[in-house]
């Protein structure tokens, strides 16, 4: 673990982490970049995971207060998915540190190609001129639909859990998309703190890079939400599609190759 202290090593994770930061606030799936930095150091891959967590709570708490400010997130109207997302999170953590997640490998990127195509396919996937911003909440059965598994796949796995989180809050709740990427970055802060504090109890997190590659994507968050905020839908969709492309062909090498 020498090479951890090498100024070259801790620039190439702050570079990573400021650019997992940046993608992370627009579309979801920085985890694809900083995970796979994190096992190339040789840390096993439950403290990957744990180590990911502290670094990402720091770039999604950003982002998510971001959109907050913009008024692009109102928190009084998603009471019951927080609380759906929390249990989902405890549940997926819990299960990821007892059982391998080969199965999982190898259907992931499928579900991301899927993803990709229906976004392709259908124009208002990403939201079209007549959705309006929501002024109640979701009916309490559909905030826990959309809560409780993606809770617990982002504390199980991860991976492209923003994307997920974007795409089926604008086609599920007919939100525009910037609302939807608010509603992504704020319910993933909560499963990333959730899943956080487990791994911090079963001693499975490195602090010191957790923190370090934290507040690059600190950084790289606010320049990611204030990118998206002021460009849109016109800037989001293209960097969207071509990032879970992306994410579904880095998944299916890395589970079939």
């Amino acid at each position: 673990m020498d090479l951890l202290f090498e100024p070259s090593t801790w620039a190439i994770l702050a570079g990573i982490g400021l650019l997992a930061g940046f993608i992370d606030a627009i579309a979801g799936g920085g985890g694809l970049l900083s995970i796979p930095a994190l096992l190339t150091l040789g840390i096993n891959p439950h403290t990957a995971l744990g180590t990911n967590k502290l670094a990402a709570c720091f770039g999604s708490s950003t982002a998510a207060y971001t959109y907050y400010k913009q008024n692009l997130f109102t928190p009084q109207l998603w009471y019951h998915t927080f609380i759906a997302t929390f249990l989902g999170a405890i549940s997926g953590t819990f299960i990821v540190t007892l059982i391998d997640s080969h199965l999982l490998e190898k259907l992931l990127p499928l579900m991301i190609i899927i993803i990709a195509i229906y976004t392709l396919a259908k124009p208002n996937s990403m939201g079209c001129s007549t959705f309006t911003p929501l002024k109640q909440p979701a009916t309490r059965i559909k905030q826990w639909l959309q809560g409780f598994p993606l809770g617990f796949y982002d504390g199980f796995a991860g991976p492209g859990t923003g994307a997920f989180w974007t795409i089926t809050s604008t086609t599920y709740h007919k939100q525009p998309l910037l609302h939807s990427c608010g509603l992504a970055r704020a319910m993933t802060f909560t499963s990333n703190l959730t899943s956080l504090v487990i791994f911090l109890t079963l001693g499975q997190v490195n602090v010191i890079i957790g923190l370090s590659m934290g507040l690059c994507m600190m950084l790289g968050s606010f320049i990611g939400a204030r990118t998206a905020i002021k460009f849109g839908v016109q800037f989001i969709r293209p960097v969207f599609i071509t990032l879970v492309l992306l994410i579904a062909a880095k998944l299916a090498w890395d589970a079939w190759v």
